[in-house]
C-alpha cells in the first residue's frame, strides 16, 4: 500500500487516538409525512421538500450509505428503483438510469454527475463517481429521467453527490476494515464545527488483491469540505478531492471461462498485465449571497485535472486532462396575480482539454512475466471540449396544494481536435459545433391530502456524442451524426397511506430518437452511428415501513421494484433490422429489499436482498444473461466506551448464499482471431469482512 499522505495520517492519529466517524443506523428514507417535508432536495434549483418536487427524485442519506460495506457504492445505488449499476471491478463500472447509458461499452455516459457543484462528467460526457470514497459522501440524490432543463446534456438523469459534513460536532475518527481477497481499508477523519461553519478532512487508503487474476487495486484519497459564514448574508464553501490510484484490469471473459474458471483474467490483459494508473484532483469554490429574504445568488467556480497512464493489450494510453468551469444561478420570488411565483435563472460554462498519446505495446515480444513494454508512438492528439448551458426555471403556486413548474435550457457544445502526429490526408485535426439545443419541461403537482401528492410532467432531454464517436474510420469528423434526444412523459405519486408506511411510485414513457450505437471496427475500436429510435416504458415503486419503534427496538424495511419494457423502434444497423427487440444491457425487472434492525443495547443488523432479472446481451436478442439473487448482511455492536468515545465493531457477509452471477456485461461482444466473444465480468462469490471504528468527540 502506498502512503503518500503518511505525514497527514500521523497528524490525524495525534488528534484522534481513539475515534471514528459517527455511524447512523437508519434508513433515512420517506417514513412518514413529516419526513416528506423534512427531506430537502438540493439537486433541484428550488430548495424545496421532496413532498412538493414534481419529478422522480430518490434521496440516499448517510444511514443507507453506511448500512453495508463502505468499499463499493454499487449495492447502495442499486437500492434505487430505475437505476442499475454494473460492477465489473472496483474501477470498472457502468450506471444506467431508466435504460439510458446501457449501450455504452465501458464506463458511464449520458448521465450527468456532480460532487456538490463540481462536475464528475468530463467534456466527452463520461462520468466517474466510483472515484469518490464513500466516507466522503454525505448523501446522494438521483434525478431520474431527462434533466436537461436543469443540467444540460443528460438524457438519463443526474446523480448529485453531496459531501459529508457535520455542522454540529467537532470530532476525530479512525476506522480499520479487513475483508476477503486481501481487502484492507483505513479511514481517518477530523471534523471541526463552530457557530460560523464547519470543516471536514477525510483520508482513506484502500488496497485489495481482488477476486480475479490481474485485479489488484491500490487507492488513496483525501477530501476537504469546508463551509464558513462570512456574515448573515454571505457563505463561502470550499470542496476538494485528490485521488491517487493504480488498478489492474482483468477485463471480461468468454462463457467457458466465466463458468469454469471465473478467477482468471482475459488472456491478453493478463499477459500484458494491463492496468490504469492515475492521479486526479477536483477543486471547487462556491459563494452564496443573500440579497434579501426572497433573493439569493449561488456561484461556483471549479477546476479539475487528470494525469493517467494505461497499458492495454492493443496500445498504451498516456493522457492529461485539465478542466475549468463556472456555474451561477439567481433564485428569487414575487407575487404574480396575488400568488407566489418563484424563478431561477442561471448558466454553466465548462471547458476541458485532453492531451493524449498512444504507444505500441510490445509485451508479445518479451517473456510472459514481463507485462507491458512501451514502444513507438502511434498517435498524439489534443481535444478541447466545451459547452454552455443557460437555464430558466419557474414555479407558480396556484394554491397551497397546486403548483405549476416550467423550465427551459439552451445548450451549445463544441469540440476541437488537433493531430500532432499525422500529416496530409491522414491528419485528424478539425472542429465541430453542434446546433443550439433547446430543452423545455413542464410539470403539475397536486397535494390531494395532507400527506399525499401526485405529479405529471413532460420533459425533453439530450446527450451529445463524444468526440471519439464523431470520428469516422478515415479520421474525418462525421458532421452528420446527431445528439440522442427524447421526450419523457411521467405520472407519479408519493406520500403516506397509513402512519409509518410511505410510498413513492412513478409510471413513465420516454421516446428517444437518433440512438447512438457503438459499431465495432476492430479489437477495442469503435465508431458511433445514429441507428434509429427506442421506446422506454417503465414502472418504479418504492415503499418504506417503520414496523417497530419502541424504547428497545427500531425496525425499518424498505422495498424497491423496477419493471422495464424497453424496445428498439425503427432500429436498423449494418443491414440488420432489430425493430421490436428488447433493448440490450438492461434487466427486465429488479427487486430490492432492505431490513434495518437496531437495539437499545447498541446491537444492530442490516440485511439487503437483490433480485436482478435477465439482461439482453445482443441486439438480435439471441442471448440473455441469467437472473440472479444476492443477499448481503452487516451486523455489529455500537456503544460508548467513555463519555466522549464511541466504539463500533462490525462484520458482514456479501453474497451470503454464494450465487454465481455476472456483475457486469459487455453487450454485443465480438470475436476476433477465432476467439469466443467475451461478455462476462464474474461477480464475487461469498466473501466476508469485519471492521472497527472509534469516535472521539472534542
Amino acid at each position: 500500500m502506498r502512503y503518500t499522505f503518511s505525514g497527514l495520517l500521523v497528524l490525524l492519529s495525534f488528534y484522534t487516538t481513539y475515534s471514528q466517524k459517527e455511524v447512523v443506523h437508519q434508513t433515512d428514507s420517506i417514513q412518514n409525512s413529516e419526513l416528506l417535508d423534512e427531506i430537502v432536495v438540493k439537486s433541484s434549483h428550488f430548495r424545496s421538500s421532496l413532498r412538493s418536487t414534481p419529478s422522480s427524485i430518490s434521496v440516499i442519506k448517510s444511514g443507507v450509505i453506511n448500512s453495508g460495506n463502505t468499499i463499493n457504492i454499487a449495492p447502495v445505488l442499486n437500492t434505487i428503483p430505475g437505476l442499475y449499476m454494473h460492477n465489473g471491478t472496483l474501477t470498472t463500472n457502468r450506471i444506467t438510469i431508466r435504460g439510458i447509458g446501457s449501450r455504452n461499452l465501458f464506463g458511464t455516459s449520458k448521465i450527468r454527475a456532480y460532487y456538490k457543484d463540481i462536475p464528475l462528467t468530463n467534456g466527452s460526457g463520461f462520468s466517474t463517481i466510483e472515484d469518490i470514497d464513500m466516507e466522503a459522501i454525505g448523501s446522494v440524490e438521483i434525478l431520474k429521467g431527462p434533466s436537461s432543463s436543469l443540467y444540460g446534456s443528460g438524457l438519463g438523469g443526474t446523480i448529485q453527490i453531496n459531501p459529508y459534513s457535520n455542522k454540529n460536532n467537532s470530532f476525530g475518527s479512525i476506522e480499520y476494515y479487513n475483508g476477503s481477497f486481501g481487502m484492507q481499508k483505513m479511514n481517518a477523519i477530523v471534523n471541526y464545527a463552530s457557530s460560523n461553519g464547519s470543516t471536514s478532512i477525510i483520508y482513506s487508503n484502500l488496497y485489495s488483491d481482488g477476486y480475479r487474476e490481474n485485479n489488484e487495486t491500490d487507492r488513496e484519497t483525501i477530501s476537504l469540505n469546508s463551509s464558513y459564514n462570512l456574515n448573515e448574508n454571505n457563505q463561502l464553501n470550499i470542496f476538494a478531492t485528490y485521488i491517487d490510484l493504480k488498478a489492474f484490469i482483468p477485463s471480461s471473459l468468454n462463457e467457458e471461462d466465466y463458468i469454469n474458471d471465473p478467477t482468471k483474467a482475459a488472456f491478453t490483459w493478463g499477459r500484458a498485465k494491463g492496468y490504469e494508473d492515475y492521479r486526479k484532483g477536483l477543486f471547487g469554490l462556491s459563494w452564496q449571497h443573500k440579497y434579501s429574504q426572497k433573493t439569493e445568488q449561488y456561484t461556483s467556480v471549479f477546476t479539475s485535472f487528470l494525469d493517467a497512464y494505461e497499458p492495454r493489450p492493443f496500445n498504451i494510453l498516456q493522457e492529461n486532462t485539465n478542466g475549468i468551469g463556472i456555474r451561477s444561478r439567481l433564485n428569487s420570488s414575487f407575487q404574480l396575480f396575488s400568488k407566489q411565483f418563484e424563478y431561477v435563472i442561471g448558466g454553466e460554462l465548462f471547458s476541458d482539454t485532453n492531451e493524449y498519446q498512444t504507444f505500441e505495446n510490445l509485451y508479445r515480444d518479451y517473456p510472459p512475466e514481463t507485462g507491458s513494454v512501451q514502444g513507438g508512438l502511434l498517435s498524439d492528439l489534443k481535444e478541447k471540449r466545451s459547452y454552455f448551458n443557460i437555464f430558466l426555471d419557474s414555479k407558480f403556486h396556484f394554491s397551497n396544494t397546486l403548483f405549476l413548474s416550467t423550465g427551459i435550457n439552451l445548450n451549445n457544445t463544441y469540440y476541437d481536435l488537433t493531430d500532432y502526429y499525422n500529416n496530409g490526408n491522414d491528419n485528424l485535426s478539425g472542429d465541430y459545433q453542434y446546433d443550439l439545443i433547446v430543452s423545455p419541461k413542464v410539470a403539475l403537482t397536486y397535494a390531494f391530502s395532507k400527506n399525499n401528492m401526485v405529479f405529471i410532467s413532460s420533459s425533453h432531454g439530450f446527450s451529445t456524442p463524444s468526440l471519439e464517436e464523431t470520428l469516422l474510420p478515415n479520421g474525418l469528423i462525421n458532421t452528420a451524426i446527431k445528439p440522442e434526444s427524447g421526450w419523457n412523459f411521467e405520472i407519479g405519486s408519493r406520500g403516506q397511506i397509513i402512519k409509518n408506511h410511505s410510498y413513492d411510485v412513478a409510471l413513465f414513457r420516454m421516446n428517444v430518437k437518433d440512438l447512438l450505437v457503438a459499431r465495432r471496427t476492430g479489437d477495442n475500436q469503435f465508431i458511433g452511428v445514429n441507428a434509429g429510435k427506442t421506446t422506454y416504458n417503465g414502472l418504479e415503486i418504492a415503499t418504506y415501513h417503520q414496523l417497530i419503534k419502541s424504547d428497545n427496538i427500531d425496525l425499518k424495511i424498505h422495498n424497491a421494484f423496477t419493471l422495464n419494457n424497453f424496445k428498439f423502434k425503427d432500429f436498423i444497423t449494418e443491414q440488420n433490422d432489430y425493430s421490436g427487440n428488447d433493448l440490450t444491457g438492461v434487466p427486465n425487472q429488479v427487486f430490492n429489499s432492505g431490513l434495518f434492525l437496531n437495539f437499545k443495547s447498541g446491537a444492530y443488523i442490516n440485511i439487503n436482498y437483490n433480485y436482478t432479472g435477465s439482461i439482453p446481451m445482443r441486439d438480435d436478442n439471441s442471448k440473455y444473461s441469467e437472473s440472479y439473487q444476492i443477499i448481503n448482511t452487516k451486523f455489529g455492536f455500537k456503544a460508548a466506551l467513555f463519555e466522549n468515545v464511541i466504539f463500533d465493531i462490525y462484520g458482514g457477509i456479501n453474497n451470503m448464499f454464494d450465487e454465481k452471477y455476472a456483475s457486469m456485461l459487455l453487450i454485443n461482444a465480438s470475436s476476433f482471431g477465432g476467439n469466443a466473444p467475451r461478455y462476462y465480468y464474474p461477480g464475487e462469490p461469498i466473501n466476508y469482512y469485519f471492521g472497527m471504528q472509534l469516535n472521539y468527540q472534542f
